[in-house]
């Protein structure tokens, strides 16, 4: 199947396009630049990693949502909170909707190109915080993309069931440089260590029993 893959740079999206590599014709890697405090460190591990693989990249400018929308994960919220990836305070960086915005402009893009198929990285870590990681939103998602695209375009998610370990696992048999990936929250020159997202992709190489490439500003 051709397809697209949403590719933030991050370990799951990023282990996503090496995945799709192996199962589909993989046209392209879309990211998105909605002005996150970390989309800076994130995009270019995305470019990265599709130079690497010899797949065309693209970078689609969502500026409105950091304008209009409410979340500290954007440069105009506040500030990031640390603690466990499914402590109540990580709501704090949930950016409304985001998914869905995201997988409309894919679909478009997608069927622009004669693409059948789009991959989302989602998991099932991800439930507790985020609404739209979840399957009871991505299947209505799906039909939505399927019945508005005369191609019937697929949404793929090879990880919905998936834990952030099994991700980790999936990456090292593929061959994913998880020192190529971003992240940490805070967008910092370092991984801080102590955000939600650290803690995850702490305990994502631990739980998996992988070495954890990652340089830390605090490890504990």
């Amino acid at each position: 199947m051709k397809v697209i893959v949403l590719v933030s740079g991050g370990m799951d999206s990023v282990t996503a396009l090496y995945k799709a590599v192996g199962d589909h014709e993989v046209l392209a890697g879309l990211s998105f630049d909605y002005g996150s405090k970390h989309n800076h460190r994130e995009l270019p591990f995305a470019a990265w990693h599709c130079g690497h693989l010899g797949i065309k990249h693209e970078i689609v400018k969502l500026g409105f949502i950091n304008e209009l929308f409410a979340s500290d994960l954007l440069k105009s919220g506040g500030e990031i909170p640390e603690g466990h990836y499914e402590a109540e305070s990580m709501k704090q960086t949930v950016v409304p909707f985001r998914n869905g915005i995201m997988l409309a402009v894919a679909a478009g893009y997608a069927e622009s190109i004669g693409a059948e198929g789009i991959v989302i990285a989602a998991h099932s870590g991800d439930h507790a915080i985020y609404p739209d990681c979840r399957e009871t939103f991505m299947q209505p998602m799906a039909a939505a993309i399927s019945e508005g695209t005369y191609a019937s375009i697929a949404l793929i998610r090879p990880f919905i069931l998936e834990r952030k370990e099994d991700i980790a696992l999936a990456g090292l048999k593929l061959g994913v440089d998880f020192a190529q990936t971003w992240s940490c929250y805070k967008g910092g020159i370092k991984h801080c260590g102590r955000c939600g997202t650290c803690v995850e992709r702490k305990e994502a190489f631990a739980l998996a029993g992988l070495e954890d490439p990652t340089d830390y500003e605090s490890e504990s």
